[in-house]
């Protein structure tokens, strides 16, 4: 019997940050909460004592409620002591949305790695037809483009700024926070060099959106790399988080705090196992991205979901295309359609 989402996971801590306020979760490490204005109503955010001042693990959306409450946590909780640096795992807005004001405001710079410094840099300065000539060209339809035509442009709103000079971000490196050893471990395909923070002493991992304990991690396909498979990546990624202890208290950006590292790796290859042969039987007539969407995906999808949704079936067509289960034609439309071999 494949594994369930919940097998072997535990929550340890009941009690959810209020606004402005945190949990400890560990010495000198304390979890927060910011609104998101999406179906996923929530970033976890995390700030670690670090040498007389704070470290920042993600910043959350460059929205004005979302200032406001740094705001008052500078004020409050962090009793006014200085922001030392700032860590974003990946560059999707919730994350790295309001790193580029905190880090103007403290006279600090941001520790990224180059591959999420790149995208962010260049989805920040491209406008939208890049994307609406890509999702065309897999198969949505012309009704539904009304419902994305301004999306690609909420990242701008999202986001306050990218650096053009970081503390790149590698991994192996090893982070000295607050006396502590952090180990940078790269997981990929849900962006393309996500690093999450690995502490020995402390027996934690801040896990980003690489690992999440309810839900999958968004695994797609995007215009800037159209030819890529993250499946794969993601797949071959899990194998860098088996190698470390079973109690780790996996401190994620979505969902509360669980223990249960290794059951939940478990899940999340068995579910992407099952969503390919999903997909492989569904293309025994040529089949688009935008069909594949609506086996994958069968509720209303908002204006926000589509994209998603769009890059993740394409996601697994690529896998399996690469892995020579699938073949890809060009129809009269000129619209990429995959078929089993």
């Amino acid at each position: 019997m494949p594994p369930r989402a919940t097998d072997g996971i535990s929550h340890p801590f009941t009690t959810l940050p209020g606004p402005a306020q945190t949990v400890a979760v560990a010495p000198g490490v304390f979890w927060l909460r910011m609104p998101l204005p999406f179906a996923l109503n929530h970033i976890n955010l995390w700030l670690l004592e670090d040498d007389g001042g704070w470290c920042i693990v993600d910043t959350g959306l460059n929205h004005a409620p979302v200032r406001e409450l740094w705001t008052a946590l500078q004020g409050g909780f962090m009793r006014g002591l200085p922001i030392g640096r700032i860590i974003v795992t990946h560059y999707h807005p919730d994350h790295l949305g309001l790193a580029a004001w905190l880090a103007a405001q403290a006279g600090c710079r941001i520790s990224m790695t180059a591959g999420e410094q790149q995208v962010a840099a260049r989805i920040f300065s491209e406008g939208n037809q890049l994307r609406v000539d890509f999702f065309r060209r897999h198969g949505l339809g012309e009704e539904l483009f009304a419902d994305i035509a301004t999306w690609g442009m909420s990242y701008r709103r999202n986001v306050s700024g990218v650096p053009a000079d970081f503390i790149r971000l590698q991994h192996g490196d090893q982070l000295r926070i607050g006396g502590n050893d952090w180990r940078i471990i790269i997981g990929r395909g849900h962006s393309p060099e996500h690093a999450a923070l690995y502490c020995p002493a402390l027996g934690v991992l801040l896990s980003g959106d690489q690992i999440l304990p309810t839900i999958t991690p968004h695994i797609g396909v995007w215009h800037f790399e159209p030819e890529a498979d993250p499946v794969s990546r993601f797949l071959d990624s899990l194998e860098r988080f088996r190698e470390l202890p079973a109690q780790t208290l996996v401190l994620p950006a979505h969902g509360k705090p669980f223990t249960g590292l290794h059951p939940r790796l478990a899940f999340l290859a068995s579910h992407h196992a099952e969503r390919l042969a999903e997909v492989l039987q569904a293309c025994a007539e040529p089949r688009s991205s935008a069909d594949i969407m609506k086996v994958l995906f069968s509720r209303r999808l908002d204006s926000q979901q589509l994209p998603f949704a769009m890059g993740e079936a394409l996601a697994h067509l690529n896998c399996l295309h690469q892995r020579g289960e699938l073949v890809r034609t060009v129809d009269e439309a000129g619209c990429f359609r995959f078929q089993r071999c």
